[in-house]
């Protein structure tokens, strides 16, 4: 595969033609963002061996360029071009989906949140609608360029085509937009091959596709190649997204796709010889801050994706080739000449025997806030965006002269806030669904005013706002998403007086990695929500494990350091997998940042998800 290819179109647009000959792409998706590195050889055979020739993979421009300028393809499993090589020296081809907006569960669709700084941007929109965001663009593909171009099919590598943003059709119609992403990467040497993902019904109406681009349909079967192979003659048309599962939010009643079969489409696909990608046929995991969101069309709810990409894919969040990809890789197999690689072993998981772990309170989030912003710069509490924060949590301070009580009003806060005064808790509010019973010490529902007792002095009072930021909206037309507080507070005092506060304190806790290295083990105030919490697990040998924090309220989990992502006891994801590359022979630090919980409770170590 490393010689130079000719990967085309049937000139009667039936097909694809890779030297020559007629070639069907048998492709399955998973995200390097979302996989260890040490891990991704791993997956790759993984797919080979379910009988796949082809890789499709998108890439996360926020996980590269998370700040404006500053880019990073080398650190961790940032290094696209040693993944697409990796695919290569295994002998599969590569679909390239570089966005710029990916949608794929992951926070803004993969758009840096440093865009939202502006508060006229437009998205996913052309120059002359917004210059700011598509000078972003050619920049971010202007760093793509030099690398993708050497591991283009044309010269010796395994990328078959690039897409061109993704699913348009389901946001806009706007073929300039389209044209002048296509139009950067031909600036830059790479002439195509192109191609286009969307639903059928709106690449009909909005006309999303590029000139000369191969057509890829998301849903798609062998009905719907043959429906969109009418309207669009002239070039090929594949299965661009088939799904053998589906996303999760947090509050559903289960984890989503688990009674997906795809027996019967796969093996019509296969029989007709008609090319596919699965989406996904391997999730991982959306480790850290990551995960996405959805909003409602109908209802306006806020719905934050789990932590967990598992999609009850063929190929489970830790590896394991489950039920579906056995029954998968026999239909693939009866229509291929050579028989398929066998399955690799599955990554070892930890002895199932090992004792619960027990976290000590190890610090205060309160001993740790950082030097406030500079007052110049919290008149009015801001998004987290205006501040230059990607993610994690923020403390809003304001003191409250001549305190007597009333009703605090934080409006429409993104997402989930903890109030505080004098340092007591006295409520919250969510953004996303919270069923009333599981609930916990949250006793009100986004926008309802929260009843501010009073200590009946005219003394002041601090008020505290700890604002996390859970998904940015990836998907649809509410992907204007910052985080923290996006309106003014107001407090209505006892007389009936309504009064919009201003002159705050502001602590920015992104909860990065060096911020987690440098906790102070302080904790001036143990009875205060807002604790970290700290275990040590000692082992022999390393494998995959999964944490089990059910019997904890919400927060996110460290291990050494490395982000395993958020949990939250309105389920339906209950344990947080940690892969062995992150653990090592000897003590290993375990650190909890619980919202509620001021009481250490037993963490449980599993071998699965469920």
């Amino acid at each position: 595969m490393n010689s130079a290819h000719v990967f085309s179109f049937a000139k009667n647009g039936d097909g694809f033609v890779l030297d020559g000959k007629p070639f069907q792409i048998r492709s399955g998706e998973m995200h390097p963002a979302r996989i260890p590195v040490e891990y991704w050889r791993h997956r790759i055979q993984m797919v080979k061996a379910m009988g796949m020739n082809t890789i499709a993979l998108y890439i996360m421009w926020n996980c590269h360029e998370p700040s404006e300028g500053a880019f990073d393809f080398h650190t961790g499993n940032r290094d696209i071009e040693a993944f697409i090589r990796l695919c290569q020296s295994e002998g599969m081809w590569v679909l390239l989906r570089p966005g710029p907006y990916v949608c794929a569960e992951w926070d803004l669709g993969g758009i840096p949140s440093y865009l939202l700084r502006y508060t006229d941007i437009q998205l996913r929109t052309d120059s002359a609608s917004d210059s700011r965001y598509m000078s972003a663009v050619a920049r971010y593909i202007g760093e793509l360029v030099p690398r993708v171009k050497p591991l283009m099919a044309i010269h010796g590598g395994p990328i078959l085509m690039i897409q061109i943003e993704n699913e348009f059709g389901s946001y806009a119609s706007n073929a300039a937009y389209l044209e002048e992403i296509r139009q950067l990467w031909i600036r830059g040497g790479i002439e195509g091959p192109f191609y286009t993902e969307d639903g059928l019904v709106q690449v009909e109406q909005n006309r999303t596709y590029v000139v000369d681009g191969a057509i890829a349909l998301s849903n798609g079967d062998a009905a719907q190649i043959e429906a969109a192979s009418k309207m669009f003659p002239a070039v090929p048309v594949m299965a661009g997204e088939v799904y053998p599962g589906w996303l999760t939010h947090w509050g559903d009643s289960a984890l989503q796709g688990t009674a997906v079969d795809l027996s019967a489409t796969l093996d019509e696909l296969m029989r007709k010889n008609l090319s596919f990608n699965l989406y996904v046929i391997h999730g991982g995991t959306s480790f850290g801050f990551h995960a996405g969101a959805n909003v409602d069309a109908d209802t306006g709810e806020y719905q934050p994706d789990i932590t967990s990409y598992d999609y009850s894919a063929p190929i489970s969040e830790q590896g394991v080739a489950t039920a579906k990809y056995m029954k998968y890789r026999e239909i693939v197999s009866r229509y291929l000449a050579r028989p398929l690689p066998d399955v690799p072993e599955p990554v070892a998981t930890l002895a199932t025997d090992i004792r619960s772990l027990i976290p000590q309170r190890f610090a205060s989030v309160w001993d740790n806030l950082p030097p406030s912003l500079p007052a110049g710069q919290t008149v009015d509490p801001q998004p987290f965006e205006m501040y230059g924060q990607v993610s994690g949590f923020v403390v809003y301070r304001k003191r409250l002269e001549h305190y007597r009580g009333g009703r605090l009003d934080i409006g429409d806060v993104h997402d989930y806030a903890c109030v505080f005064i004098g340092g007591e808790y006295v409520g919250g509010a969510s953004r996303a669904r919270m069923p009333r019973a599981r609930a916990k010490s949250l006793n009100i529902r986004h926008r309802e005013p929260l009843a501010l007792a009073s200590s009946g002095s005219n003394e002041a009072a601090v008020l505290d706002l700890l604002v996390e930021g859970m998904g940015r909206v990836n998907y649809g037309h509410a992907m204007i998403d910052r985080k923290g507080l996006v309106e003014p507070v107001a407090l209505r005092d006892e007389s009936g007086v309504t009064g919009v506060l201003t002159g705050w304190e502001v602590f920015l806790l992104p909860m990065d990695a060096s911020f987690i290295e440098n906790i102070r083990p302080m904790c001036s105030y143990p009875n205060r929500a807002g604790l970290f919490f700290r275990a040590a697990l000692s082992l022999d040998t390393v494998g995959d494990v999964y944490l089990d924090m059910s019997q904890w309220t919400k927060g996110v989990v460290w291990v050494n350091g490395n982000n395993l992502g958020r949990y939250w006891n309105i389920g339906p994801q209950m344990r947080l997998y940690c892969p062995a590359p992150w653990l090592k022979p000897g003590d290993n630090t375990i650190t909890v940042f619980d919202l509620h919980q001021t009481e250490a409770k037993p963490i449980e170590l599993a071998s699965t998800l469920t």
